[in-house]
């Protein structure tokens, strides 16, 4: 026992002079960015360090990408091309004046009422009885391309007027439909007789040249829009409405099938003017 407890005195000392280890210097540590174009970020270090790993090429171009795409966009300079401002001007006014002056297909001279798109020639003077008459008359073959189904006298207001009508109101109205219009059918044009031929009635303006009678429109495949059939039926019914609707303002009169009984089976058109403006029944 006595040599045990010797040897373990004999350690106490050296035991009791530990002391304990120096912590460990704290390394740097770089996170590499090779492959991405986020900036490389180093982790916070005392200052006794070893050196930092130099930057490879790889890494210079990942940050000169990631500068570029944090930059601001570019902007065009344009400055002295357009004038900026923060609403658009006015037209100027001779834009609208030489829109203005310009003439509307059909209104360029030519023929004896003015307009080469109006095929007619100058007749004499129409003299009926009474108040009948057509003091400077036309006898119209065609008005806008489209044929009438016969030579009809009437004044040159009425041919301007029927024109008009064809040119702004059949031809859009029908487009291309079984080839398109080709002729008027026309129902009655000049006659020496009362309203709705009535006795006792006021002069019909048919007396006068200023009313012509359209019953249908015949289309270049053969078929027809007859108001008398085809009125309030299908597409050619819808056709029809709108022909009616658009003549409604190149005439002063415009009565079709729901006007009354005597206009089941055309169109008829004058121009009677009004002060409260066209009547269209």
């Amino acid at each position: 026992m006595r040599p045990i407890l010797a040897l373990a005195l004999l350690a106490l000392p050296a035991a009791a002079d530990i002391r304990p280890e120096p912590r460990p210097v704290l390394q740097l540590e770089v996170m590499s960015t090779r492959g991405s174009i986020e900036t490389p970020k180093i982790a916070a270090v005392p200052r006794s360090v070893r050196p930092v790993e130099r930057l490879t090429p790889e890494d210079r171009l990942a940050l000169t990408m990631a500068a570029a795409i944090r930059s601001p966009e570019p902007r065009i300079d344009i400055t002295g091309s357009v004038r900026q401002s923060d609403r658009p001007g006015l037209r100027p006014d001779d834009l609208v004046l030489a829109a203005s002056r310009t003439p509307r297909q059909g209104q360029s001279g030519g023929g004896p009422c003015g307009r080469s798109s109006i095929v007619a020639t100058r007749i004499d003077p129409v003299n009926g009885s009474g108040a009948c008459g057509i003091p400077n008359p036309v006898r119209v073959t065609a008005v806008g391309g489209v044929a009438l189904s016969r030579p009809t006298r009437m004044n040159c207001a009425t041919a301007v007027a029927l024109d008009d009508w064809v040119r702004q109101g059949v031809l859009p109205t029908v487009g291309r439909t079984g080839g398109g219009a080709v002729a008027l059918q026309v129902a009655a044009g000049y006659s020496c007789r009362t309203r709705n031929s009535r006795a006792g009635a006021k002069l019909s303006e048919h007396a006068k040249g200023n009313a012509i009678d359209i019953s249908a429109i015949t289309l270049a495949n053969g078929e027809r829009l007859t108001v008398l059939s085809d009125w309030g039926r299908g597409a050619k019914g819808r056709m029809l409405r709108t022909l009616w609707q658009r003549a409604c303002g190149p005439f002063g009169t415009v009565l079709g099938p729901e006007s009354d009984r005597y206009h089941r089976d055309h169109f008829h058109f004058d121009v009677a003017g009004y002060r409260s403006g066209p009547y269209c029944r």
